[in-house]
């Protein structure tokens, strides 16, 4: 197992990062390894961060201003080379035919309900780290 895995946290609100960091905790899954979080309120640090490399996940907020994490979803899955998985937060159950649109490979609703985040974000590391494997 890797020594640690970095995920990308992606919001223009402060409050919505640190949700997604206290849900994650220090390892979202026993099975998977610590993690470590690149945070970026803009859409110009996010495709920085992938540029540099080294992102296992990414974490996209839906409801983000004034890129939404839904087209920077999209964006990425065309424009970065083994774009990594991401989880997508969605403000509500009724809009995850957008995440399906954008591409998303996972997608939980806002707020982040812990249980569930660190359950989708842990499948995405997993599926991540065995390819790279």
């Amino acid at each position: 197992m890797q020594s640690s895995a970095t995920v990308l946290v992606y919001s223009d609100d402060a409050n919505t990062r640190a949700q997604v960091r206290l849900a994650a905790g220090r390892r979202p899954a026993a099975d998977v390894p610590p993690v470590e979080f690149v945070e970026c309120a803009t859409l110009p640090a996010v495709l920085t961060a992938l540029d540099e490399g080294g992102i296992d996940v990414c974490v996209l907020d839906g409801e983000a201003v004034p890129a939404g994490g839904m087209g920077v979803c999209r964006q990425i899955k065309d424009e970065i080379f083994r774009c990594p998985p991401v989880l997508l937060l969605i403000g509500r159950p009724q809009d995850a035919w957008l995440a399906t649109w954008s591409r998303a490979d996972a997608a939980v609703t806002l707020p982040v309900e812990p249980v569930e985040f660190a359950a989708s974000l842990a499948s995405l590391l997993r599926s991540r780290l065995s390819i790279g494997a």
